[in-house]
């Protein structure tokens, strides 16, 4: 058996981490362009992203990252399968933030 993320079933995702960062093409145009190519996402379909994240977070195993102050962090790496049918390898970052107690996503990229 291996280790699920802690407070898997309350992490928070936030859209946003996905439409004004990691799809978004102005601001991370090698992030969106991975992820455009390997499963098929953008900003326009982000909320789908997050939901393929937020049903796979407890299939794999989390790792913890140590603390630098702020909580501790894992990483979680995902085999995700696309809207385009591709699977993937996507690694996310979280942190179990002291200052509100919330288990967050901090990071998330294709892991080639």
């Amino acid at each position: 058996m291996f280790s699920v993320l802690p407070k898997a079933d309350d992490a928070v995702i936030p859209l946003e981490k996905f439409t004004k960062y990691a799809l978004n093409p102005n601001r991370q145009p090698n992030k969106a362009v991975a992820f455009a190519l390997a499963l098929g996402y953008n900003i326009g379909n982000a909320s789908q992203l997050v939901e393929l994240i937020r049903l796979n977070l407890k299939k794999f195993p989390a790792s913890e990252k140590g603390d630098i102050g702020y909580g501790m962090r894992y990483e979680v790496t995902m085999n995700l399968i696309g809207v385009n049918g591709k699977t993937a390898k996507v690694l996310t970052g979280w942190i179990d933030d002291v200052s509100n107690g919330e288990m967050r996503l901090t990071s998330v990229y294709v892991d080639k």
